[in-house]
């Protein structure tokens, strides 16, 4: 699904996307976009920022609120502080305007061959589909994480990296094993995307960043869930 209020840009989208076999569902508002996702089934989003009748933050949230497919926020609005909003409210990737339309489709591919992997269990299981300890509880076969009775809203990337380091409990995972099992891409040294995406994870898991209970780093090497 493309929500743009700029015709060319969703136009040109639109092209790219369908040239590589994908089927396109283009909406020029938020509340055309929302009708569409609670009738139809998704697999992934690009939402602008601004749009005429709901900015796409907002937007964002809606749709985070009842669906796990990728979305990725598409914006001319380059200030850091935008895109940790989308990031926070539930996107799992941000690109600016202007863009080079091969590595937007270079990007669509990439979430969906993680969602793929990690929500619709496509890949054989290597581990069980639910670990539980220490008041954690989280499950891939209902896409639920739980701490102490609260339900933890991960988005399907923040869920992807808690799942992994449980996977691996009791060793230490470096940030280029973390990225390129989570993100699927080659992990570059100039990279801190798995250090901002574990920050939030912490708040979320309302973990202090010096005596974490959970998610614990071991300097110079990665992270850890004991």
């Amino acid at each position: 699904m493309i929500v743009d209020d700029e015709a060319a840009i969703a136009d040109l989208v639109e092209v790219y996307l369908k040239n590589e076999g994908y089927q396109v569902h283009k909406f020029y508002n938020a509340q055309d976009a929302l009708d569409c996702a609670a009738r139809c089934e998704l697999d992934l989003a690009i939402l602008d920022v601004m749009l005429p009748d709901m900015d796409g933050f907002s937007l964002c949230q809606k749709i985070r609120q009842d669906h796990l497919f990728p979305i990725i926020m598409l914006t001319a609005r380059v200030e850091d502080m935008d895109k940790i909003m989308g990031l926070t409210l539930g996107a799992d990737d941000y690109i600016t305007k202007p863009f080079n339309p091969l590595e937007l489709v270079a990007r669509v591919k990439t979430q969906l061959r993680r969602y793929i992997r990690y929500n619709k269990g496509d890949a054989p299981p290597k581990a069980p589909q639910e670990y539980d300890f220490r008041g954690l509880t989280i499950s891939k076969a209902n896409h639920k994480c739980v701490l102490f009775g609260e339900d933890l809203a991960l988005t399907p990337l923040e869920f992807s990296i808690l799942w992994y380091l449980c996977e691996h409990r009791g060793q230490v995972v470096s940030s280029e094993e973390l990225f390129e099992a989570v993100w699927g891409e080659k992990f570059m040294d100039s990279n801190n995307t798995v250090m901002s995406h574990i920050a939030r994870l912490r708040e979320k898991m309302h973990e202090s960043s010096r005596k974490p209970k959970f998610i614990k780093t071991v300097w110079g090497v990665g992270y850890t869930i004991e």
